[in-house]
């Protein structure tokens, strides 16, 4: 049997490359044909080459979501659900095979529209690949974000309601007392440096646990309202549901009397219930407006401030697009805080993610190693989900004996327990986005008392208006990704041990507790909406 030479080998990718193309020209010209009265989710297949060494490449990875529903117990499109990978060795060219094939539904020929964006390109390197995408649009840095939140405090108003109410002369005169809050330089188990401003801060709280009322609207029937799941990774918005209706602190079952309305919708159930007739954001998102449009009939509230003292918890991915259009008055708190896709800082509010695997134990294997026994510079595991994680294991997997880099991990027990011995073990965990900017492993990251590292451009970290990240966590820009040992080795000891002490401070606002309690994860997530309320009210003159 006769050997390929390397000049064969070219040829024969030449030809691949050329025939992808045609096949790519061809769809887009003429479609693809569905059998099914309509086509269920977007199909995405993906491949990646890259370049070891110059005379081989190690590795080719291929992604494809062909399945009909996104979103099983972890999600199919997010950051920790299997792949199908593929392994071989070719010579050193790197070819990149792109092809997203949308399917959305034309009801009146009855058969499904297809959109294909596809692309073959031909790279020398994978970051010059990243590089050249990032192009497209511009990143926000964190320094950035600080100054946008700064000049979103003046002008970030909501809508002049209709009519006056007392609830908004009091959230106005709760404005004022934070704004000229005593100065405190500390409090017991809080540190003043991971706060923008600790005096405000613990104003604005103790107002909230004295004065804000929320009403819950009891409409919407199961499992899309009313319906909370604490476990895998969405359970911010299960466990924030379960708790607020469980309320009896908060809750008030006259909305006269309410501050905020909370409207109790699980976005991920959502994108599951509905069936083959609604998988396309549009779809959802009016299915989502049929619920508004029911209660701002049903009550006046909605009416009044054109859904402004309204609010809604998602974690879904989809939780931004389904939600921008019809509730663009409102608060949202989101994970998918993305300010490239329409997250408004000021005005949103970014949710954590936490990936909860027992409902019963929220909290379970909380702590670390302290500084001194942390021997791994940085760790990062999970399966390679969007563009930047591949690069980030191309670059540093089995390259330094203090850069613990790899693929995705077993999921049995003892993978599992060896996940959680590295964050332990680590100074730095690296949160790499994967195909959307939120990860569940910044707050893994801080339960686990290991500095995060997070490389997702444009992504504004939780509770953004309150706390100050750059004190517990470390930014690095994703083009930045191949100085990123470098970047960590400088970061001075004395430093490293301050921000390890904060990461320790700061973790009881990422908690779930049962029972809430004080500076928990409920009562952060409330107080980002009564933030955000309290800074956009605004009243109607009288005359």
């Amino acid at each position: 049997m006769r050997i390929l030479s390397r000049f064969d080998i070219r040829r024969l990718l030449s030809a691949i490359i050329v025939t992808v193309g045609l096949v790519v020209l061809l769809v887009l010209c003429f479609g693809i044909p569905c059998r099914n009265y309509f086509c269920l989710s977007p199909v995405k297949v993906s491949g990646i080459v890259l370049v070891a060494n110059p005379n081989e490449v190690s590795v080719v990875k291929t992604e494809m979501n062909l399945s009909s529903n996104d979103d099983d117990e972890e999600g199919t499109r997010n950051n920790d659900s299997p792949t199908r990978k593929n392994v071989v060795a070719v010579s050193n060219v790197k070819v990149e095979l792109n092809v997203s094939v949308i399917a959305s539904p034309n009801l009146s020929l009855g058969k499904p529209e297809m959109a294909v964006e596809g692309s073959v390109l031909v790279r020398s390197n994978a970051l010059s690949t990243m590089r050249r995408q990032k192009q497209v649009a511009a990143t926000v840095s964190i320094s950035q974000m600080n100054s946008l939140l700064i000049q979103s405090l003046p002008s970030s108003h909501s809508p002049k309601p209709r009519w006056s109410s007392a609830r908004d002369s009091e959230m106005l005169s709760a404005k004022s007392e934070i704004e000229n809050a005593l100065v405190v330089h500390d409090s017991l188990g809080l540190d003043a440096s991971v706060y923008r401003n600790i005096s405000k801060f613990l104003r604005s709280y103790d107002l909230m646990e004295r004065k804000l009322k929320v009403y819950v609207y009891k409409e919407g029937k199961k499992p899309i309202f009313h319906n909370p799941k604490p476990r895998g990774i969405y359970a911010s918005e299960g466990w924030f549901m379960k708790l607020m209706e469980s309320n009896k602190k908060f809750l008030v079952r006259d909305p006269r009397k309410a501050h905020l309305f909370y409207i109790p919708v699980s976005i991920k159930a959502l994108r599951t219930s509905l069936g083959r007739d609604f998988q396309t954001p549009k779809s959802l998102a009016d299915h989502l407006k049929e619920y508004v449009d029911f209660i701002a009939a049903k009550y006046k509230f909605w009416n009044r401030t054109a859904g402004a003292d309204h609010f809604l918890v998602a974690c879904h991915d989809w939780g931004n697009k389904l939600t921008k259009k019809h509730m663009s008055n409102s608060v949202r708190s989101l994970c998918n805080s993305n300010v490239a896709q329409g997250f408004r800082i000021g005005i949103d509010t970014a949710l954590p993610v936490t990936y909860i695997r027992s409902a019963e134990s929220p909290i379970e294997y909380r702590g670390g190693k302290p500084p001194s026994e942390r021997k791994i510079l940085a760790f990062f595991a999970g399966s390679m989900h969007g563009y930047l994680r591949p690069i980030l294991v191309q670059l540093w997997e089995n390259k330094e004996t203090d850069m613990k880099i790899f693929g995705p991990m077993p999921r049995d027990p003892q993978g599992k327990k060896q996940y959680r011995e590295y964050m332990k073990s680590s100074r730095y965990c690296i949160c790499a986005r994967g195909y959307e900017v939120h990860t569940p492993r910044v707050v893994e990251a801080i339960i686990n008392e290991c500095v995060p590292v997070i490389i997702a451009d444009n992504y504004v970290p939780p509770f953004f208006e309150v706390l100050n990240w750059e004190e517990f966590a470390v930014f690095v820009e994703e083009k930045d990704i191949e100085n990123l040992r470098n970047i960590l080795l400088s970061i001075p000891e004395e430093r490293y041990i301050g921000m390890h002490a904060r990461v320790k401070t700061v973790q009881q606002h990422f908690l779930w507790h049962k029972k809430p309690a004080k500076f928990d994860l409920f009562h952060m997530i409330l107080h980002s909406v009564w933030h955000s309320r309290i800074n956009r009210i605004k009243t109607r003159l009288r005359h």
